[in-house]
Formats: structure tokens, C-alpha cells, sequence
């Protein structure tokens, strides 16, 4: 590999990385100019537990306009961003985020811990979403969140508890394997 290909690679990494955190303050203003600008217009959101599942941009921006209504404000804050550059497409990736919010819905405190299963596509020379797979360990009222981290139940957010979507393993009986083309 020469170094201008391995330059090239550092910064597409660099990129997907900032269009990661970029997300959580375009969900934090509501902003619709910028999910415009960060996902493909034939892009797929999806959540695991099945509430968004929206295919193309118009659909997105739809699920999001929803998602900001019930919401009175959120801050959300990205952790590690794990990316891989896909070897046979120098315009295609996937990656793993994980992250916090700290929501008001209707008034009260969660606190949610999130983690993002990513497709990325370069499209007009910029780093954009083409997939992307929101799941939750909780979704906790801020006053419960220490009682009840851990608990199969613990997505609170829609009026009765639901279950985790993650840790696969432990909540929903899948496999792992999805890390695997990660680390092998």
C-alpha cells in the first residue's frame, strides 16, 4: 500500500469518525438541513426495537420530525467509534458507535445508552450514512437508571418496559458474531 492510499485511508476514517459525532449535535438541534446532509438519499434507518424503519431520505427526515416533537431536548454524546474501510470499495465502510443521551420527553429525564450499527458511502465526495441500526441497553427515567441498569426490561421510553436490544447475547439470544468482522 503506498502512503498517499494510507493518507487517503487515515483521513476517510478521520471523516466517518466526525460524521459520527456531527450526528449527535444534528439530533440535538433538530436539525433537518443536516441529516440532509449526512445521510445518502437512498439511505436506511432502522432501531432494534423496531420503531424506525425508514428507507430513503424523505422517510428519515419524516421518522426524525416524529422523534423531535415528542422530544423537548437531548444531548448526546458519542464514545468510541470503531470504522473499517472496506477493502474492495474505497467508497463504502461500516462501523460501531457507541454513545449516551441524556433526553426530556414530555417533561422528564432519561438517560439512554445507545449503540449505532453503521453502513457509510462516499457520495459526492463526502462521507454520508447509507445505514443505520439504533439500539438501546436502556432508556431509563434519570431517577430509575441505578435500579434498574441491567435489567432485560430496561427500555422504558414508551410507557411499559421493553426489552434491551443489547447485549445481544444476554437479551435477545443472538449471536456476537456481528463483532467478529471487527477484530478477525
Amino acid at each position: 500500500m503506498t502512503t498517499d492510499t494510507r493518507l487517503l485511508r487515515l483521513e476517510d476514517r478521520t471523516a466517518i469518525q466526525d460524521l459520527g459525532v456531527l450526528y449527535g449535535f444534528i439530533m440535538d438541534e433538530f436539525d433537518e438541513e443536516g441529516v440532509r446532509a449526512t445521510f445518502c438519499e437512498d439511505a436506511e434507518l432502522h432501531s432494534g426495537d423496531g420503531v424506525f424503519n425508514a428507507v430513503g431520505l424523505e422517510e428519515i427526515l419524516s421518522t426524525y420530525r416524529e422523534r423531535w416533537a415528542s422530544l423537548d431536548t437531548s444531548n448526546h454524546f458519542s464514545h468510541g467509534h470503531v470504522v473499517r474501510l472496506d477493502e474492495s470499495d474505497p467508497d463504502r465502510a461500516y462501523g460501531l458507535l457507541s454513545g449516551h443521551a441524556e433526553v426530556v420527553r414530555g417533561g422528564q429525564a432519561f438517560h439512554v445508552a445507545l449503540r449505532y450499527k453503521d453502513a457509510y458511502r462516499r457520495d459526492g465526495g463526502r462521507w454520508k450514512f447509507a445505514d443505520r441500526l439504533m439500539s438501546y441497553m436502556y432508556y431509563l427515567p434519570a431517577p430509575e437508571r441505578d435500579a434498574h441498569l441491567g435489567d432485560h426490561d430496561s427500555v422504558w421510553v414508551y410507557g411499559e418496559p421493553q426489552s434491551a436490544d443489547w447485549p445481544e447475547v444476554r437479551f435477545t439470544g443472538a449471536s456476537s458474531e456481528f463483532l467478529a468482522r471487527f477484530y478477525r
